[in-house]
């Protein structure tokens, strides 16, 4: 290590610190810069590091510019414009690597570094996220460092200290960046357009249902929402999220029932009892419009700055795509009933099959319905009832499996899956089950949401993710209405009553099944890190990603209600912050530089537990320093301050020698650390 420490001068050590901040601003840029781009970045901050190594010739300009003029065309063919977000970002991150091989004065030494602290910011426009600003917050540290390097005139404090001071230049500003972040007039929606991690993801639950598609779902670990119980939670086989009803069959997707074939609205009874069970929903965005909620919302339900429809199956959702994070207040019912008395006429559209597709599913519908022993007239829906628990019987007694791998179905999906393959996801057995009740006359369709969720005990959220997608059925009988049957329940009842993890077969390999079941024991170290990760991720997505105009003028509102006025409550505090800085800057600056020096020097050595005595001078504080266990480089160091500070402050210095005197004190200053 020691033979290469001559090559390192100080020039080429704050050169390479320079570039290695630069590669911490572009970095994050890597995984959406085409790939030409990121690796013509890598090379020419490769090729500034030998150059800075070697000791070598900075590029002649007439090299530089035809490279230059082919990468902006490059540019231009990757994106077919130079302006916006993406080609724009694409042009900064090479041009901040072109600048680095054309530093020739002092003057591009700050164009780098104020190119970088406004490349830097670009990264927000791709995410926000609570693991991206800390990134950030590091890499304007190690920027700062930099930046501060080139300042020194004479000896350079060592790279831990002059990370430690550029954190604590960071520190000094964030009071004043809290202030404006709180008080500064928000604007609605991200500068430049959303950023890459404002949706949460744009998958989500679909208006159509075949095979597979809740089973490819499931397997995302994205958070589809997030809910906060202001009653006390229900249990788990309770949380049913309806988002979207499917009534039409082809024989291998349901789709909704359309509006185009002339069905007149339905008036829709909803028989609610009890009082409304009220939580707060924080609603990643999807791109689509449909919402997921609590059976069965409240006929009073909103949402701010959208529009909300329903529909006669009890859907709900907004006017337009829904592509900002939502917080809203619901109110659901748990108890309820739906339609009850609607004519029996009026639902024929649930019992339409398709002609030519499954006959051995029809086949079973007929000898279900000759086994079921009946019901007597004054019992309208107990007949359905008995059908129900005849085909929930079938997928409970015989070898059926609830898998997210199941085998392949053909033409007549259904009849393989109940006959053949017997393995399925939560699609399979709730589009098997309505098949099946319509043959035998039920009215029924399904139901597609989210099943479930996680309990944070950190924060008290509930986390409904993407793998909580589910489906289910519901079944129509006179005088009872629609009722809620989740097929899945009768395979694998786990999936209900716990989680998907633990309905389904744990994975073999070494020690995997052990991490997994450590992970989903809430009580275990592994389960209580994941927690709080999510509880601070939380948090962040609360109060400073979803810190809108809205959420200003109710926090602001508030502020004010505290403090009469939250124009001068704000005023006021950031008087307060700038007159104790003021207080603090006077009294640690006295008005000569020479004591202020000397000051600084007695600040420092009392870290170290060697504090001046209030009857020590300069000679005997350099006595007692002596025996303290440093380099020597730091005690030559402290005996030549104390001695020249002795002299300035004691002796009779020429008046023009003064100037340089104390340059050398400030020089010597950081030497003492």
């Amino acid at each position: 290590m020691n033979r290469w420490a001559p090559r390192l001068t100080r020039d080429k050590s704050d050169t390479l610190l320079l570039l290695t901040a630069a590669l911490m601003v572009l970095a994050p840029h890597f995984g959406h810069l085409p790939l030409w781009t990121s690796a013509g970045v890598c090379a020419t901050l490769l090729w500034r590091a030998a150059i800075t190594w070697r000791g070598q010739r900075m590029p002649p300009i007439w090299l530089l510019l035809p490279v230059s003029v082919a990468a902006m065309g490059g540019v231009y063919l990757s994106y077919r414009t130079l302006l916006g977000r993406d080609a724009g970002v694409a042009m900064l991150a090479l041009l901040l690597a072109f600048k680095l091989l054309e530093m020739h004065a002092r003057r591009d030494l700050f164009v780098v570094v104020f190119l970088s602290f406004f490349v830097l910011l670009t990264s927000f426009f791709y995410s926000q996220s609570m693991p991206t600003a800390l990134f950030m917050i590091a890499t304007l540290v190690v920027l700062l460092t930099a930046q501060q390097s080139f300042q020194y005139t004479g000896a350079v404090p060592p790279l831990g200290r002059r990370l430690r001071d550029a954190a604590r230049l960071a520190l000094l500003a964030a009071p004043l960046a809290l202030l404006l972040f709180v008080g500064f007039p928000r604007i609605q929606g991200p500068l430049w357009g959303l950023p890459g991690d404002a949706h949460g993801g744009k998958t989500g639950i679909s208006d159509s249902m075949a095979p597979g598609t809740l089973s490819s779902l499931a397997q995302s670990e994205e958070v589809a929402f997030r809910v906060r119980f202001l009653d006390p939670a229900p249990a788990r086989n309770q949380l049913y999220w309806r988002s979207i009803v499917l009534g039409d069959y082809d024989g291998r997707t349901w789709t909704r029932v359309p509006r185009r074939r002339g069905l007149q609205r339905l008036d829709v009874a909803i028989e609610a009892r009890g009082r409304p069970l009220r939580h707060e929903i924080t609603m990643e965005a999807t791109g689509k419009r449909w919402l997921a909620l609590l059976e069965l919302a409240g006929p009073d339900f909103s949402v701010p700055g959208h529009r909300v429809r329903d529909s006669d199956e009890m859907e709900q959702f907004t006017m337009d795509p829904v592509t900002q994070r939502l917080r809203f207040a619901a109110g659901a019912y748990l108890d309820y009933r739906l339609q009850a008395g609607e004519q029996p006429e009026r639902m024929r559209r649930w019992l339409e099959l398709p002609a030519g597709f499954n006959p051995r599913t029809l086949a079973l519908a007929r000898q279900l319905r000759q086994a079921a022993p009946g019901a007597g007239p004054d019992q309208p829906g107990r007949l359905d009832q008995q059908l129900s628990e005849l085909v929930l019987a079938r997928f409970r007694k015989q070898a059926y499996r609830y898998t997210l791998e199941p085998p392949l179905l053909g033409r007549d999906a259904v009849d393989e899956f109940l006959f053949d393959s017997k393995a399925g996801f939560c699609e399979h057995y709730a589009g098997a089950y309505v098949v099946l009740m319509r043959a035998m006359g039920v009215p029924a369709r399904v139901v597609t949401g989210y099943q479930g969720g996680e309990m944070n005990p950190v924060d008290g959220y509930l986390t409904v993710r993407q793998s909580d997608a589910h489906a289910w059925a519901e079944i129509w009988s006179a005088g009872a209405g629609w009722r809620r049957v989740d097929p899945t329940a009768a395979v694998a009842p786990e999936r209900v009553s716990r989680n998907l993890a633990r309905a389904l077969p744990q994975p073999a390999g070494f020690g995997l099944g052990a991490l997994i079941e450590l992970q989903n024991d809430p009580d275990s170290w592994l389960a209580q890190l994941r927690f709080s990760y999510a509880a601070m991720n939380n948090s962040w997505n609360q109060w400073v990603l979803d810190y809108n105009p809205e959420r200003q003028r109710s926090f602001l509102g508030e502020l004010g209600a505290a403090f009469g006025n939250w124009r001068t409550a704000l005023g006021a505090a950031l008087v307060a912050l700038l007159a104790a800085a003021l207080r603090r800057r006077r009294r640690r600056r006295p008005a000569d530089a020479l004591d202020g020096l000397y000051q600084a020097f007695c600040r420092q050595q009392a870290r170290y537990g060697y504090a001046r005595r209030p009857d020590e001078g300069p000679a005997g504080y350099a006595a007692r320093l002596r025996a303290m266990r440093a380099s020597r480089e730091k005690h030559a160091a402290m005996d030549q301050f104390l001695t020249l500070y002795g002299a300035l402050k004691y002796g009779a210095p020429k008046p023009d020698t003064r100037p340089a005197s104390l340059a050398t004190l400030k020089t010597l200053l950081p030497l003492c650390r």
